[in-house]
């Protein structure tokens, strides 16, 4: 890994004490003008509509986000297409920095002109920092699935993609098949995982794959451990936290992560880079799961940060996420109502098996075990 209606609000000064500074927007109505409190205004209609969201966001001409490499799921497009069609600047902190990390920066920063705006988090880390976050429902809010939001809005799914086995197929041989094939003694030093599994969700869900291939489930990724400690004795498990400059510098030869950010470091291979790029989702091993989206409490940029959700909710920039290999939480929707890019539709990798992905209690449950474990390994 989600409205109510707002009377007028008026700012309250009690004594001699500031208690609290409400962010307005005057927003034009027919013939009334509405005063809109930006921080808690729980959709486009509590502005007026998409266009006074959109004229409130631009007076407020700045968003923040964190930890959105440009190769992941084509955030770099996503940006660099929000801010050429509202004119809204985008302060991009520490891209290749993990859910932990988003978090820790949403607290460390609060009251602050760099506090993130929003976060795009794993499901693990979302669940466990809800409070954090405000409501919020996008125009397509009733096309998300009701399994994969939050119901009081504070958090709803974005994309999703396939854990996988990245590999230079230059360097690596024989070709790895499978999960159990990177304890093969050919893999000296060479397979990295994407994170720490405690923090981040890449990292945690090839944990869980690893437990599906050694005869665990989504209730028991305790074989998932195990199998990572055997590929460490083995002399196997590469500790490198793997980026598109580790592969293409070669140093991460192997690695574990979703799907389409095997793609996006493939896509990012400087011109007449030797390294060949090629992955696998491991056959009826096959872990998915949504990243989610949220709106954080009394963030700098309120109304930006509001259009920012609503910009990823349209097919705009859902497709923007499909063309980057991951699938679109509205992409049963945009298929139905032919808004969706096919080609990059059928571009995505073909699996064999039944994705698996993990409910909040299981996640709950096989978190808690890697927290616990993980340190040790």
């Amino acid at each position: 890994m989600t409205h109510r209606h707002y009377p007028r609000m008026t700012a309250l000064i009690v004594g001699t004490v500031i208690v609290a500074v409400l962010a307005f927007a005057a927003v034009a109505s027919g013939s009334t003008t509405r005063a809109v409190n930006k921080q808690t205004a729980q959709s486009a209609k509590a502005f007026g509509g998409m266009a006074a969201l959109v004229t409130a966001a631009k007076k407020e001409g700045k968003l923040n986000v964190i930890a959105l490499p440009n190769n992941w799921a084509d955030y770099g497009q996503l940006i660099s297409a929000f801010q050429k069609k509202y004119g809204i600047k985008i302060t991009s902190e520490n891209p290749n920095g993990n859910s932990q990390d988003e978090v820790n920066a949403v607290n460390q920063l609060k009251g602050t002109s760099r506090q993130p705006d929003v976060v795009d988090l794993g499901a693990n880390v979302m669940l466990a920092n809800v409070n954090l976050f405000t409501p919020y429902r996008v125009v397509e809010w009733t096309h998300i699935p009701t399994a994969l939001k939050d119901a009081k809005a504070r958090w709803y799914a974005d994309y999703a993609g396939y854990e996988s086995i990245g590999y230079d197929a230059n360097v690596v041989k024989p070709a790895p098949t499978s999960v159990k094939s990177l304890l093969g003694s050919a893999y000296k030093h060479m397979v990295a995982l994407n994170g720490d599994p405690t923090t981040a969700s890449a990292a945690f869900n090839g944990v869980v794959m690893a437990a599906l291939a050694n005869g665990g489930s989504a209730n028991n990724i305790q074989p998932g451990i195990n199998f990572f400690k055997s590929l460490k004795g083995a002399g196997n498990f590469l500790p490198v936290d793997p980026t598109p400059a580790t592969i293409a510098s070669g140093q991460t030869p192997i690695v574990i992560d979703w799907d389409y950010n095997q793609l996006g470091a493939k896509q990012s291979l400087p011109s007449g880079s030797s390294i060949n790029w090629k992955w696998i989702v491991p056959k009826n091993d096959i872990v998915s799961s949504f990243y989610e989206q949220a709106i954080v409490k009394n963030c700098p940029h309120p109304a930006a940060a509001r259009l920012w959700q609503e910009f990823l909710y349209s097919a705009q920039g859902s497709n923007w996420w499909l063309r980057g290999g991951a699938h679109p939480v509205l992409q049963q929707w945009m298929t139905s109502n032919g808004t969706i890019d096919k080609k990059a539709l059928a571009a995505l990798p073909k699996v064999v098996g039944t994705p698996i992905q993990l409910t909040q209690s299981q996640l709950t449950k096989g978190q808690a075990l890697v927290q616990a474990q993980w340190p040790n390994l």
